[in-house]
């Protein structure tokens, strides 16, 4: 593990309806700052990702964002990071933010966020990581998602170990004690 900590926030570039959603990215930037990790996110500089890297960047956060070429227009590639790393494609972005990180965090966010988290979650699954997988489950949001995930089990489409390799927290100061325990 490198001497600074990097996690990896996977995350909405839309900034969703519930204000809590936005409150909660702008909270982990900042806790990432407050405990001098680095911040590995996807580039952008709208929704929940702007929020993010922002208030990582305000308290003081190292930030390493990775964007493919196509999405700078869309995602407002941020320019005034720590560290910028432009992509041919979305699998290779995957693919450097992943071996960029030490731990996984995923706030609210829609198709591409899930994308994500099934990808290193299946990594997982078949071993070819042991990196901690967090879902920041603010006012339930990923309720669904771990239904889902209980229900794979349940019809024996997946191993109920499956669930060991994910971490729900529901707020910020639990996701901080857990990425801790994790990184330490």
């Amino acid at each position: 593990m490198p001497s600074t900590p990097s996690v990896c926030v996977f995350c909405g570039s839309r900034p969703g309806r519930n204000p809590a959603h936005a409150e909660a990215a702008r909270a982990t930037g900042a806790m990432l700052a407050a405990e001098g990790w680095r911040l590995v996110y996807g580039a952008g500089d709208v929704g929940l990702m702007g929020e993010v890297a922002r208030a990582a960047q305000a308290a003081g956060a190292m930030t390493l964002g990775v964007i493919p070429t196509h999405l700078m227009k869309r995602e407002v590639g941020k320019r005034d990071l720590t560290q910028l790393v432009i992509t041919e494609n979305m699998h290779e972005r995957k693919k450097v933010m992943f071996m960029n990180s030490d731990a996984i965090v995923v706030l609210p966010g829609g198709a591409g966020s899930l994308d994500e988290f099934f990808e290193v979650l299946t990594w997982a699954q078949i071993g070819l990581h042991r990196k901690p997988i967090f879902l920041l489950d603010v006012a339930g949001y990923w309720q669904p998602l771990v239904a889902l995930v209980d229900h794979t089990i349940a019809e024996g489409f997946a191993d109920p170990g499956l669930r060991a390799h994910f971490t729900t927290e529901a707020d910020v100061p639990g996701l901080t004690a857990a990425l801790r325990a994790a990184l330490s």
